[in-house]
């Protein structure tokens, strides 16, 4: 006798309850994973709580804006802003190994690899955060609160940050966050940026979930309202404030000038900067923006324009006090030591696509529905002095972080997710 069948609508109705349920627990997930934008700054630290009092401070620079190399002690108290598509992860990097090289203190988010971002940092999301402890490093993606940051770390912490240019930033940022931007669905045809840019105040809604992403998104990570009025004057004070907190503003067009000026400051050894192009995005079949596209990127991103020229004048000034041809001598020795650290540690000599990378611990995060971001190969065959260099120097963020001891739960269950349904 044959088992009796389950009728059609029995199966269906079982997929639906299951598929809803699924549904809500990656919902659950997210909305832990993905805290509301608007959360404001009542989350912050209580102002009773103590912040960072250390027995004994470093010497202090002999100039705020360049060391002198026979005087000065390398700096080893850092906050590092890391802005969002602006070669930040190559800093990390940088910032990563000095620290684990001398066993300096991180601090670091607990359960992601940044700070709750959108939602201002707070001094209680940091792993294992105790009322006056101090930190060395701080240099995760974070919507920046000065005063939070400023209770982690010693006094004498040097603050740094890098710009670039808002017009290529907003491409990149466009081209990598949009998926998960929703005011981008509604856009069709093979060009959705430039569609966007033909009309950008018809499809953006300050509002919007991760709309942050897509308007002067430097502005908002350094702490500021990202709507502001182009003309008002609160946004040149609040360049001047950024130019009073932060002892020096890399540009990641001119990186190795910018590492160059970074190494001087903090009195550190080239090998200390010596640098692989980390997160980099594979080359969009869609032409970069034309003449006209960008400057109507950089209009729509006027905030971020206003505050990337003031700060592109200051880092020259700083290059002419450094010394153009001291600075041409030593871009040249660090591009050079970069070459042959290339031609030491990478297999082929170059960045690959995802699909070709061998090693899943060499394998970078990849924006959700796509794989655009390069990594590498490591040389099988690496002598024994360059072996563990090379591999710190090519190892991505993720991994890094939990190597360093960080945890990261919430993102490695949002990978499994992600794997499991090949998002």
């Amino acid at each position: 006798m044959l088992p009796p069948q389950k009728k059609p609508w029995e199966s269906m109705a079982k997929g639906l309850v299951l598929g809803a349920l699924f549904t809500s627990f990656l919902l659950l997930v997210y909305s832990y994973a993905v805290p509301p934008l608007h959360a404001g700054l009542a989350s912050t630290t209580p102002e009773a709580a103590a912040s960072c009092s250390p027995p004994v401070l470093e010497p202090e620079a002999v100039n705020r804006a360049n060391g002198s190399r026979g005087e000065c002690q390398p700096r080893r108290n850092i906050v590092f802003l890391k802005t969002h598509k602006t070669a930040s992860s190559t800093l990390l990097n940088i910032l990563f190994r000095f620290g684990q090289k001398h066993r300096l203190k991180f601090a670091f988010p607990n359960g992601r690899n940044d700070f709750d971002y959108p939602t201002f940092f707070a001094r209680s999301l940091v792993q294992d955060y105790r009322p006056g402890a101090c930190f060395n490093i701080i240099c995760n993606h974070m919507r920046f609160h000065y005063d939070e940051v400023r209770g982690l770390v010693p006094p004498n912490a040097i603050f740094i940050t890098v710009l670039r240019d808002p017009a290529r930033l907003f491409e990149s940022s466009f081209h990598y966050f949009g998926p998960v931007v929703p005011l981008t669905w509604k856009l069709s045809g093979g060009d959705k940026l430039a569609e966007f840019l033909q009309d950008p105040d018809r499809y953006y809604d300050p509002n919007g979930f991760n709309a942050h992403y897509l308007r002067n998104l430097l502005f908002f990570d350094l702490g500021y309202d990202n709507g502001l009025d182009p003309g008002s004057p609160q946004v040149q004070e609040h360049i001047l404030e950024v130019e009073r907190r932060f002892h020096l503003v890399l540009l990641q067009e001119y990186f190795d000038e910018s590492l160059v000026l970074l190494k001087d400051l903090l009195c550190w050894e080239l090998e200390d900067v010596l640098y692989f192009k980390l997160n980099a995005r594979r080359d969009s079949p869609v032409p970069r923006l034309s003449g006209e596209m960008y400057g109507r990127a950089t209009a729509w991103n006027m905030l971020d324009a206003h505050l990337y020229r003031h700060f592109n004048a200051s880092f020259w000034r700083k290059v002419e006090a450094f010394g153009q041809e001291r600075m041409a001598r030593e871009v040249a020795a660090l591009r050079h030591a970069n070459e042959r650290m290339r031609t030491i540690c990478i297999d082929g000599g170059h960045a690959v696509d995802a699909a070709a990378i061998q090693d899943e611990a060499m394998q970078p995060w990849q924006p959700l529905g796509t794989k655009s971001i390069l990594g590498y190969n490591l040389k099988k065959s690496i002598g024994q002095r360059h072996a563990q260099l090379c591999r710190r120097m090519l190892t991505p963020e993720i991994q890094y972080l939990m190597d360093l001891g960080a945890n990261l739960w919430v993102t490695k269950l949002w990978k499994f997710i992600r794997d499991f349904l090949r998002w």
